[in-house]
């Protein structure tokens, strides 16, 4: 029945907000976090079992080994137009319970602001300031885990966000917001195979929005063309991204392929598969390894394809893009270095981005 009474209510809030919601609400929040998953072409859903779980599935999070692990990623995004940081920690409180802490930032920053730029038809350069456009999202996890028995027993986990976002331009606007996540996984005992999937917003994420422009430059907007921004109620439609993995390993040598698919509810977006209500994203990945168990090494390989997308070539005809993604990963004993490079927009003319990781996990492995 609580399952139900969830389902009721997303989908009740679906209906209340579908009026007043908007494209593309706090699209920092889906940018990504972790060089491994941005290097395996964001997918995530299924095969997450670490801290980073926190971003991609909460369930995955209840599969964290250490008793603390530590993540921090840092994104050049845009080849450093942007800077993008998530940093993150796992505590397991028992072998099938963890709960989790993560703080997200994504900001442009030396904004010039030329508004007081002209007074009076005097112009003084002097009183060009800068500023920042920073967004700031805090998320609490917890996640846990069913005990296995046997060894040919499935595991199911399950977890959920609880997030408060807040947005701020300047000294221009600032807005609060709030949402809750939920995630369910599935896997065999040996972790051979996998399913799971995460639900985003799943009430409904809100942001409320504050203004503050002087008089002053009101009027230069006004004089200028520019729209005067409201206070207003930005809303933030639930998405889901559902997946399945499978690991492949011989010896020394590990193969591990999943496959993703983002559903979003906003309307009709410039995806693969859309319709006038839905739009789904399929994303594909795969990581080739190799472990050195007795000195506790690894090394991984990474490549992934994401954002499948149509568009009108010059002859009038249609085409399909796409954007690839590749990393490299090391593993000595319980810390692990991540890179990733990956594209941004139309493949072949987008910028690339940089993404850096680290996760480390501390008091070694939970009993």
């Amino acid at each position: 029945m609580r399952y139900i009474g969830l389902l009721l209510l997303c989908v009740f809030s679906l209906t209340l907000s579908a009026q007043s919601s908007r494209k593309y609400v706090n699209e920092f929040m889906y940018v990504g976090a972790g060089a491994r998953q941005f290097g395996m072409g964001k997918t995530g859903a299924a095969g997450t079992s670490d801290v980073y779980s926190t971003y991609w599935n909460p369930a995955g999070l209840a599969e964290q080994t250490d008793k603390i692990q530590v993540g921090f990623m840092h994104n050049f995004y845009f080849q450093n137009i942007a800077n993008f940081d998530y940093l993150t920690l796992g505590i397991k409180s028992s072998k099938n319970k963890v709960f989790g802490f993560s703080v997200l930032r994504f900001g442009v920053d030396g904004i010039l602001n030329t508004l007081d730029l002209i007074r009076n038809g005097e112009i003084n350069y002097d009183r060009v300031t800068t500023f920042s456009a920073s967004d700031y999202a805090f998320m609490g996890t917890y996640a846990q885990q069913t005990r296995p028995v046997r060894k040919t027993d499935v595991l199911v986990s399950w977890g959920g966000n609880v997030k408060l976002v807040h947005r701020k331009v300047g000294e221009f606007a600032t807005a609060w917001g709030f949402g809750i996540d939920a995630g369910f996984k599935i896997r065999d005992y040996k972790g051979k195979w996998g399913f799971g999937v995460n639900a985003r917003d799943i009430t409904t994420t809100f942001n409320s929005w504050n203004f503050t422009f002087t008089n002053n430059q009101k009027d230069i907007l006004y004089l200028t063309g520019n729209t005067i921004p409201k206070n207003s109620l930005e809303l933030a439609l639930p998405r889901f991204n559902a997946g399945g993995y499978y690991r492949f390993t011989r010896n020394k040598f590990e193969l591990l392929g999943e496959a993703n698919l983002e559903i979003t509810t906003d309307g009709e977006r410039n995806t693969l598969l859309k319709t006038g209500l839905i739009s789904a994203d399929p994303r594909l990945g795969i990581e080739a390894g190799i472990r050195e168990d007795a000195k506790k090494f690894r090394l991984m390989v990474r490549a992934g394809v994401s954002q499948f997308q149509r568009e009108t070539r010059n002859n009038g005809n249609f085409g399909l893009t796409m954007q690839p993604s590749t990393g490299i990963g090391v593993e000595i004993d319980r810390l692990r270095l991540d890179y990733a490079l990956a594209g941004f927009g139309a493949s072949g003319t987008g910028l690339y981005s940089n993404i850096i990781s680290l996760s480390i996990g501390i008091n070694g492995q939970a009993k």
